[in-house]
C-alpha cells in the first residue's frame, strides 16, 4: 500500500471539528506524514461527528486471465494455502529453522604443507594441518561454524594391521587438536575413532587371517585411540567402526583417565553403503579386500536401528548419528521419536559429490539444492548435521555471496 499524507485547513475556526483528508501519495513521495496538533478526544470527537478521516480504497480484485471458467467457490472450512501466501506468513508459519549453530565442517588433513584437491569432491581438499587447515577454519568461524571433525590422511608407513599409529598421542591427529586448540580455544572438536585410516588392512577393525573382523580387540584398540584425543584437547569423540559395545568401554577409559567432561557421538546406524566412495578416496582407506557389511548395518533394515540406538543409549553416548543422511531421513526421524538425546545426520561424501556434480552440469541449481538437503535432514529430526557444504552454506544464510 502507497503512503498518504494528511491535509487540513489552518484557516478552519478552533471550535469546528477538524476535517481530515487522506490522499495516496507518489510512489517516491519521502515526506513525512504530518500530525495534526489534535488531542486523542479531538481526533474521537470527529469521528463522532461523522468526520470521518479518508483512507486509500480497498484494492481491487486482480483479474484473472481470459477463458478462466466461472465456477462456484468450493465449500472448505480449511484452506491450507491461506497460510502460505505471503513471504511473511509462510517465514512466521516455517517449522524447521537452519543455522550455522547446526553445522558441523569435516575437514581433511594430512602431514603436507600444501592443500591437495580431491579429485572426486570439488571443493574439499586434503589441509595442510599447520596451515590450510588454521585458514579454513577460521573462515568457518567467520560465519558461525565453529564445530568441525577432523579425518587424517595417514602416510602408508605408518599404517599396520592392528592400527597402533591411531592412538600416538604425537599423531597426526592429536598434534593437530593442540594447535587448534592453541589457535581457538573455544573450537569446538569432534574426532573420528576408528583404525580403517591406520590399517593396512583398511578396515575399521583388526581383521584375522580368515577375514572375520575382530570386535572386542578392535574395541581395546579404540578406547586407547579415545584417551589419546581426548587429552590433546578434543571435545566430543566420535566412535564410527561399528563393533558392538565400543561406546560402553570407550565411556569407561575417558572416565578412567579424567575426561568425564568428553563427549561421546555415536555412529548409531551407520550403513554400509554405496555413498562413501569419495570419502575413502580422500583418505586413501579402502577395505583391501572384501566390504564392511559384517559390521555396519544393512541399509534394507529399518527396526534394527532401534536396537543399536538402545544400546548406545545405554552405554552412555551424548549423541546419536545417523550415517549416510538424505537417503536415511526415515531413519533420523525413527531416532528422533524413539530417543530424547541429540541427533546428528552425516551427509556424505557422495551426497555431496552428486549435488556438486549436478551443479557443474547445470542440471540442478546447486545452491537451491544445497539448502534444501540441509533443510530436509533438519526437518526429519537433526540437531546437527555434518556436511562439507558446511562453509557454503553458513555463508549463504549470512547473505554472502559465493
Amino acid at each position: 500500500m502507497m503512503a498518504s499524507s494528511m491535509l487540513y485547513s489552518a484557516n478552519m475556526p478552533l471550535s469546528m471539528p477538524r476535517m481530515l483528508r487522506v490522499r495516496a501519495s507518489n510512489t517516491n513521495d519521502n515526506v513525512p506524514i504530518k500530525k495534526m496538533g489534535m488531542s486523542d478526544a479531538e481526533c474521537e470527537a470527529a469521528v463522532v461527528a461523522g468526520n470521518i478521516p479518508e483512507a486509500p480504497p480497498a484494492p481491487s480484485k486482480p483479474a484473472a486471465p481470459a477463458g478462466t471458467p466461472m465456477v462456484p467457490s468450493l465449500s472448505l472450512r480449511r484452506r491450507p494455502r491461506r497460510n502460505r501466501r505471503s513471504p511473511i506468513l509462510r517465514s512466521a508459519f516455517q517449522e524447521t529453522s537452519l543455522s550455522p549453530a547446526n553445522l558441523v565442517y569435516p575437514l581433511f588433513i594430512h602431514e603436507g604443507e600444501e592443500d591437495t584437491p580431491i579429485g572426486a569432491m570439488p571443493g574439499c581438499y586434503r589441509l595442510g594441518w599447520r596451515h590450510g587447515l588454521i585458514e579454513e577454519v577460521s573462515k568457518a568461524r567467520d560465519v558461525g561454524v565453529n564445530s568441525i571433525v577432523l579425518f587424517p590422511k595417514v602416510p602408508d608407513a605408518l599404517k599396520s594391521s592392528t592400527g597402533d599409529e591411531a592412538y600416538n598421542e604425537n599423531g597426526l591427529v592429536p598434534r593437530t587438536i593442540r594447535l587448534l586448540k592453541d589457535k581457538y580455544p573455544d573450537l569446538v572438536i569432534y574426532t573420528d575413532v576408528a583404525l580403517d585410516p591406520y590399517s593396512s588392512d583398511g578396515h575399521d577393525g583388526i581383521v584375522r587371517e580368515d577375514g572375520v573382523i575382530m570386535n572386542d580387540e578392535t574395541v581395546h584398540q579404540l578406547c586407547k585411540q579415545a584417551v589419546a584425543q581426548a587429552r590433546a584437547g578434543a571435545d566430543v569423540v566420535s566412535p564410527s567402526d561399528m563393533m558392538d559395545g565400543r561406546v560402553g568401554a570407550i565411556r569407561a577409559a575417558l572416565d578412567a583417565d579424567g575426561f568425564q567432561h568428553v563427549s561421546i557421538m555415536s555412529y548409531t546406524a551407520k550403513y554400509a553403503s554405496s555413498f562413501y566412495g569419495p570419502f575413502r578416496e580422500a583418505l586413501d582407506s579402502n577395505p583391501r579386500f572384501g566390504d564392511k557389511k559384517t559390521y555396519q548395518m544393512n541399509p534394507a533394515n529399518y527396526r534394527e536401528a532401534l536396537v543399536e540406538t538402545r544400546e548406545d543409549e545405554s552405554e552412555g553416548a551424548d549423541i546419536l548419528l545417523v550415517k549416510p543422511g538424505l537417503p536415511y531421513l526415515d531413519i533420523i526421524r525413527l531416532l528422533r521419536d524413539n530417543s530424547p538425546l541429540p541427533i546428528a545426520a552425516y551427509q556424505v561424501s557422495g551426497e555431496y559429490s552428486m549435488i556438486k556434480a549436478g551443479g557443474v552440469l547445470k542440471m540442478i541449481d546447486e545452491e537451491r539444492v544445497m539448502m534444501e538437503s540441509l533443510m530436509c535432514l533438519r526437518r526429519a529430526g537433526a540437531d546437527i548435521i555434518l556436511s562439507y557444504f558446511a562453509l557454503q552454506a553458513a555463508r549463504c544464510l549470512c547473505g554472502e555471496k559465493r
